[in-house]
């Protein structure tokens, strides 16, 4: 099989360091990639939302099947646009993506078919929505409707944080057209935690969990980048938790949609909080998670191939998931600035050999006159597996300290609570 991955981040990487294990696969292509997915795969430069480019590509290469990392083509109607050709690709339509494409489509559905989430109201003015603050509870939670890779969400704790953030999100339109409309959210308490599943439109198969560290700094300090770092399993949440997200939560989306007229197929990923209640929603994307792909793709002993295969068919109740019992932990290093404004094109350097059991997966880097330079804010994923969280840290910190840009920057308590 000829297979087109379409992305060229840290997510993307781990993607095509899977899929390039089955036995199926032929070759494998990815648009545009980056510096390390051509270890494994040809990059071709099509940006990721040059969707009619990326088309005649799968055409005229005979691809069997395309495989949609990130957001934002999908919500371009990238899959639309393969089918209607008869392309195979894997992933959830542009109706299906607006459940991660607009906060109050998502906060509406769970509304209306009673699934656990925080209290909420939207907003498209912007007096209207500083007049709710003037009369809010704190701590509150804002978040831009559209996407905003990552960075759309603020929790505010004072009236004067709100009306900065709203200020910064509707009038100086920081995140851009996200902000036109926001969400202002009740805060909720507990511990967060990603739960991420295959979905064919009608079976859901949960994987294992993970947990991503947003903030840019030591001890969740600092504004929300796209992650920081990640670990997977998760030991310390409390039993039971996974079967009842997937009682109340999980199943439930899968079959609101389908009663809404929307065949969900592809990744469906839960940002859950485990509150006292129990799980509630803190958002839906419509893909991997990115750094969670990074911990949770090295676990899975499927061939991955094939369970995409099976949710185009239709017959994704015929796969049992199965995971190693090691755990798996990634540092995400970023460019100095990241998330706001960085450097591209810094020298990046090793100093020694790297661990051969090390899982290096790129993310903004790229090649330049023969060496790797940056090309992203969040640039590599030190990646490694052991057989305890504790092990797999070790690990992975002791390749970081091996690894070297100018201003690079990355947090030293990735995986801690574990």
């Amino acid at each position: 099989m000829k297979v087109l991955v379409i992305g060229g981040g840290g997510r993307e990487h781990a993607l095509v360091w899977k899929m390039a294990q089955s036995p199926k696969v032929e070759k494998i292509f990815v648009a545009p990639g980056n510096g390390g997915t051509r270890d494994f795969a040809e990059n071709v430069p099509i940006g990721a939302n040059e969707v009619e480019e990326l088309l005649t590509f799968a055409r005229e290469k005979k691809i069997d099947l395309t495989v949609v990392g990130p957001e934002e083509p999908l919500l371009l109607g990238i899959v639309d646009r393969f089918e209607e050709e008869g392309l195979p690709i894997y992933g959830p339509n542009r109706r299906a993506a607006l459940i991660e494409g607009s906060k109050s489509f998502a906060k509406g559905l769970m509304k209306k078919y009673g699934i656990p989430t925080a209290r909420y109201e939207e907003f498209t003015s912007y007096e209207e929505a500083a007049e709710a603050l003037r009369e809010a509870h704190y701590p509150l939670v804002l978040k831009a409707d559209g996407l905003a890779a990552g960075k759309g969400v603020v929790i505010v704790r004072s009236q004067a944080e709100a009306e900065k953030a709203l200020r910064e999100m509707m009038v100086d339109r920081i995140f851009g057209k996200a902000g036109e409309k926001i969400v202002i959210e009740e805060f909720l308490e507990g511990e967060e935690v990603t739960l991420l599943a295959f979905v064919d439109g009608k079976t859901v198969l949960p994987m294992e969990e993970a947990q991503d560290h947003k903030p840019v700094f030591d001890g969740n300090r600092g504004p929300n980048t796209g992650g920081m770092g990640a670990y997977s399993p998760v030991p310390h949440l409390p039993s039971g938790w996974k079967e009842m997200a997937y009682r109340t939560i999980l199943f439930p989306i899968v079959e609101a949609m389908w009663r809404e007229g929307i065949h969900y197929r592809g990744v469906l990923y839960a940002g859950l909080m485990l509150t006292q209640e129990g799980p509630k929603v803190i958002e839906f994307n419509c893909r991997f998670g990115d750094p969670e792909a990074q911990v949770i793709l090295p676990r899975l002993e499927n061939d991955l191939l094939e369970i995409m295969e099976k949710s185009l068919e239709g017959r994704l109740h015929e796969v049992t998931l199965t995971w190693k019992e090691e755990a798996c932990l990634t540092v995400i290093l970023t460019s100095p600035g990241y998330p706001g404004a960085y450097p591209k094109g810094l020298p990046i350097s090793m100093k020694g050999e790297l661990s051969p059991e090390l899982l290096l997966f790129h993310a903004g880097t790229k090649e330049e006159a023969g060496r790797l330079v940056t090309a992203g804010g969040r640039v590599l994923a030190v990646t490694a597996l052991g057989s305890t969280i504790y092990e797999a840290r070790e690990k992975a910190y002791r390749e970081v300290g091996k690894i070297d840009f100018e201003g690079m920057h990355y947090r030293t308590d990735i995986g801690l609570k574990g």
